[in-house]
């Protein structure tokens, strides 16, 4: 990781400044960055008011935010997640009326981050001397709910899904997070590919009936299961197909037994991520019966609907399997979450080398 040494000659790539003299500590600013595969959210936080007392401040002061698409390099290729990356940033430093050389440090919790030279790739895009914590989005999610400490679970269901866990001690696991092609059947994504799929089956007579059928031509405007064909492959992005969810509940709501059984099956792959994680990393102790926080995040998860909530029954298992889990929904978002680990990182690193700023 580069240093955050103020005597090492200024570096500029995406715009960071190493040399931070420009801006006195009580201008200084923390960023965090969430990169899912949906959106890409940047945050702006004072450092100097974060460390006042070594104690949060509720509600956490944001005094910058932007948003942009995807930044995930698997999905959109390198040069788009740069550009994506650098348009963020540079539009919360000014939402804040900061600029580059304010930054002390950034977190960037980036989905498709899954290997050493994934970070390497960004920390080149951004080399500099300022502190940076490069990651996947799953460490922001959980972030976000034990305020910038590691430690626990974080299930993540949105477009994509994925179970990240760390222990006390710096060790971590995770379970799903390969992707559409690889099996996030927990997913927003897994959940409407497998819904289409049962469409295309009940009109070749391979599946049972479902009312799947007229509420997608219906909401997609089209005529003919035969067009389902062609409205999927003509444009395959995750999101797109991700948000035909919401039908999904509603048919099963509606009682219709194929779209509950999607339901099911995802409830079970992400409680499988879970426990493969907790199981990984002992998190839950010798007997089962061991607190933990359990980081519940994304949109498949945070539903909340009336008779079929897919969060709750993910909850309800998890605690049936594990009595000391505890579910968290946060109260901030993970780019504020990916700020907060910045900081508290950043704190932790300086209190333990006795340097004060």
């Amino acid at each position: 990781m580069p240093s955050n040494n103020s005597h090492t000659p200024s570096h500029r790539v995406m715009g960071f400044e190493s040399d931070d003299r420009s801006s006195s500590f009580q201008e200084t600013v923390i960023l965090g960055v969430d990169g899912g595969a949906t959106s890409t959210v940047c945050v702006c936080l004072p450092f100097f008011q974060l460390c006042e007392h070594r104690q949060l401040p509720d509600p956490i002061p944001v005094l910058g935010r932007a948003a942009a698409g995807c930044s995930n390099h698997n999905s959109v290729g390198e040069q788009a997640a740069r550009e994506t990356l650098e348009h963020v940033i540079s539009e919360a430093l000014s939402t804040a009326g900061k600029n580059h050389s304010s930054v002390v440090a950034v977190c960037l919790g980036v989905s498709g981050v899954n290997h050493p030279s994934d970070q390497e790739r960004i920390l080149i895009w951004m080399s500099s001397n300022i502190k940076i914590y490069v990651k996947n989005d799953a460490v922001a999610a959980l972030a976000s709910g034990t305020m910038g400490k590691l430690h626990g679970c974080v299930l993540i269901s949105g477009t994509g899904c994925i179970a990240y866990g760390f222990t006390e001690d710096g060790r971590e696991a995770r379970a799903a997070g390969a992707g559409p092609l690889l099996g996030d059947w927990g997913s927003g994504y897994g959940i409407a590919s497998r819904a289409l799929t049962a469409v295309v089956k009940a009109h070749d007579g391979r599946g049972l009936e479902t009312m799947l059928t007229d509420c997608f031509l219906k909401s997609l405007g089209l005529s003919s299961p035969d067009e389902i064909i062609g409205w999927t492959y003509a444009d395959t992005s995750w999101a797109r197909i991700a948000a035909l969810v919401p039908l999904v509940v509603s048919c099963a709501e509606a009682g219709d037994q194929v779209a509950h059984e999607i339901l099911i099956d995802a409830v079970q792959e992400l409680v499988l991520s879970v426990t493969a994680v907790v199981q990984r990393l002992h998190l839950a102790g010798e007997d089962g019966n061991d607190t933990f926080p359990v980081v519940m995040v994304g949109g498949v998860l945070e539903a909340n609907n009336k008779k079929w909530d897919i969060g709750k029954e993910v909850t309800d298992s998890i605690l049936k399997a594990y009595p000391g889990a505890c579910p968290i929904r946060p109260k901030v978002d993970p780019a504020v979450g990916a700020a907060l680990f910045a900081w508290n990182n950043l704190m932790t690193e300086v209190e333990a080398n006795g340097h004060h700023r």
